[in-house]
């Protein structure tokens, strides 16, 4: 769906941030015109997008053809001839700032009065480039993550100048075309995902400066220990280490003597061939989980949970914006507001005066809101309160849910990890369905963000960072879900694997779109199943092919599932959402009380045997005959009409 405010969309430079940006406007419905300076470099951005689109449509993940998408594309050298019907310009030039403010202001002199002048900067001043035209007011920066067509966030940044309206109006354009945007309240260099994400790989620099650390200890403890996707040398190669340099060298911060000598040599990371990692004559990122040794994993989150609170304090953005900044745009297991919460405050703030007693640097220095915090004795969870509020109603960080005429709608959101599900992720599910009023609940649905995964399975990195013993215990949610004293049903398209499907398999009805892929994987990876897929399974499917899924790891289509009685219907792509309402539609309209002690019956009768389970069948319908919900039933059959029933 389109954005209001805009309709025709222009985007200067074709380069792969500029051209990236400009298939997402297409495909989000915008008319769209690419512009660069040179003819060959526009011809080689729209080759690009026409091979991108191609493969979208391969798969599936575009609503349109690629020659529909491709259509709205226009190309052209000429600026005015970009910008002279554009409702928003997007400007995705070089980095640096005089090339922007040149192109700003060629753009202040032919764009509509009207229009928006956005600009994908990743540091520079908003306010700066926004100087440079008659309109700061409507300046506003959209920085989009590399491949914009891919990554979920987008920051909106405002300048000293930009106006309310056209940060609201900018935030909404994101929105239209399926993005996640976060508000940069103040123009702050590095906005707010890489003000605290640079630190994760300085402060292991800084260390590995003093030879405090290795590359590989560095590395090895921060991803198997903590559960980031990368360690901090990894993720400086894999961005380039010139990158993180001219972040602090422009806003006149020290660099750690590592990083100088390597952009000196030209060893630049993966790019280059060399970095922190050899990836020409050597092996490349090579760390293991025992090269973990003793690095201080709480100076490097220490550091960062500093940042963030500076942020907060300072206005520029909240604890859930920054939090779904880094796991959008950071790929973070989660934010470093609710890690901090999760560490203790207190913790953090004694570390990072020790930190600055021993290096009287500035980098240590306790922001104001991190000390107002621990004074005030608000240290985190544990304390009921720190970035968030635990006391009245708990965050709920990875979930969304609404109860609207009886259906519990319950979405998985961690779409940057295909909703991979976390401890967090776990104690949230079962949090809702022990909170909310039963009585209101006609049934729930379970589904998962975005359109490529039910769930992938449990967080990979969340069980190298876990304790052995917790992660021994079988999570209550998976029993919550099966017990909870209503309809449940998984509504499943895209990938279903592993925990997914072991929620899942909690749920009492199971609904796919055909090429979803079903399966339990564990095994491929060292383990097994934890919570409760060998059993559920086994009594679904029997021994056999439970046995087999499990030992072989497999992973199969929903229509394969639907065979072995794995899902209760597997659906076409077109007809799903038809089907799925149908379904949901009998359980609301059903006599709650009926369905709440059928359940019951069927749960526990598995485990009883057939003479007690029988027992507890005929009791159930022999109290069931006194009800309310019964008379309707029958006086609603003899005169030929639907019965509306009131769960009495």
């Amino acid at each position: 769906m389109t954005n209001d405010t805009v309709e025709r969309v222009a985007v200067l430079g074709a380069g792969s941030m500029g051209h990236g940006i400009a298939e997402l406007a297409a495909i989000g419905g915008y008319d769209v015109t690419i512009r660069d300076i040179d003819e060959e470099i526009v011809t080689e951005g729209y080759e690009n997008i026409e091979w991108s689109l191609e493969k979208l449509e391969e798969k599936g993940r575009i609503d349109e053809s690629a020659d529909e998408v491709l259509g709205r594309i226009g190309t052209t050298t000429d600026l005015a001839d970009a910008v002279s019907d554009a409702d928003l310009v997007i400007e995705a030039v070089p980095e640096q700032l005089e090339i922007k403010e040149d192109t700003f202001s060629s753009v202040d002199e032919y764009a509509p009065d009207h229009a928006i002048l956005a600009s994908n900067t990743s540091s520079l001043s908003i306010s700066d480039i926004a100087s440079a035209t008659d309109r700061p007011d409507q300046v506003v920066g959209l920085h989009f993550f590399n491949p914009p067509v891919k990554m979920d966030l987008v920051e909106v940044t405002y300048g000293e100048a930009t106006s309310d309206e056209t940060a609201e109006a900018a935030y909404e354009w994101v929105e239209s075309v399926d993005k996640t945007p976060i508000y940069v309240r103040k123009d702050v260099h590095g906005f707010v995902v890489n003000t605290v994400l640079v630190p994760f790989m300085e402060e292991a620099a800084w260390m590995l400066s003093n030879d405090e650390t290795t590359i590989r200890e560095a590395d090895a403890a921060m991803v198997y220990e903590r559960g980031y996707p990368m360690g901090p040398f990894e993720l400086n190669d894999f961005g380039g280490i010139d990158i993180g340099y001219h972040f602090r060298s422009e806003s006149d911060q020290p660099v750690p003597p590592v990083v100088e000598e390597k952009v000196e040599n030209d060893h630049l990371g993966k790019k280059s061939g060399k970095g922190f990692y050899d990836y020409d004559d050597g092996d490349g990122v090579d760390y293991k989980p025992e090269d973990a040794g003793s690095y201080d994993t709480l100076r490097t989150e220490a550091v960062m949970i500093n940042k963030a609170a500076w942020l907060v304090g300072n206005d520029v953005a909240t604890p859930e914006e920054i939090d779904i900044g880094l796991r959008l745009g950071g790929s973070f297991p989660e934010g470093m507001c609710r890690r901090g919460d999760r560490i203790g405050l207190d913790i953090v703030l004694e570390k990072l005066e020790a930190l600055s007693a021993e290096y009287d640097a500035e980098r240590y220095e306790p922001t104001d809101y991190l000390v107002e915090l621990v004074e005030e004795g608000w240290t985190g969870e544990d304390a009921g309160k720190g970035f968030y509020d635990y006391r009245v109603e708990p965050p709920y960080h990875y979930i969304n849910w609404e109860l609207d005429d009886g259906v519990l709608e319950v979405e998985l959101d961690r779409q940057e990890r295909m909703n991979s599900m976390s401890d967090d992720m776990f104690m949230e599910i079962d949090r809702l369905l022990n909170d909310v009023d039963v009585d209101e609940v006609s049934c729930v649905v379970f589904e998962g963000a975005g359109d490529r995964a039910f769930s992938s399975g449990a967080d990979i990195t969340g069980f190298t960072a876990d304790d052995p013993a917790k992660i021994m215990d079988v999570d209550e949610m998976f029993q919550t879900v099966y017990d909870f004293p209503r309809p449940t049903v998984a509504k499943i398209d895209g990938f279903c694997l592993g925990a997914g499907i072991e929620l899942a398999l909690a749920c009492d009805i199971r609904i796919a779109t055909e090429d979803s892929t079903i399966g339990t994987p564990e095994t491929n990876l060292g383990v097994i199943p934890g919570g409760g897929a060998t059993q559920r399974l086994v009594r679904l499917i029997g021994e056999g092919r439970t046995k087999e899924m499990v030992f072989r790891g497999m992973q199969f289509d929903a229509a394969q599932a639907e065979e072995w009685g794995i899902v209760n219907h597997a659906v076409d792509d077109e007809a799903f959402e038809d089907r799925v309402s149908e379904l949901v539609d009998d359980l609301v309209s059903g006599p709650p009380v009926a369905l709440k002690a059928a359940k019951r019956v069927i749960n526990d009768g598995q485990d009883a045997s057939l003479k007690a389970a029988l027992a507890m069948e005929k009791q159930s319908f022999a109290v069931l005959a006194t009800t309310d919900d019964m008379l309707e039933g029958v006086t609603a059959f003899r005169r030929n009409r639907e019965p509306q029933f009131e769960g009495e």
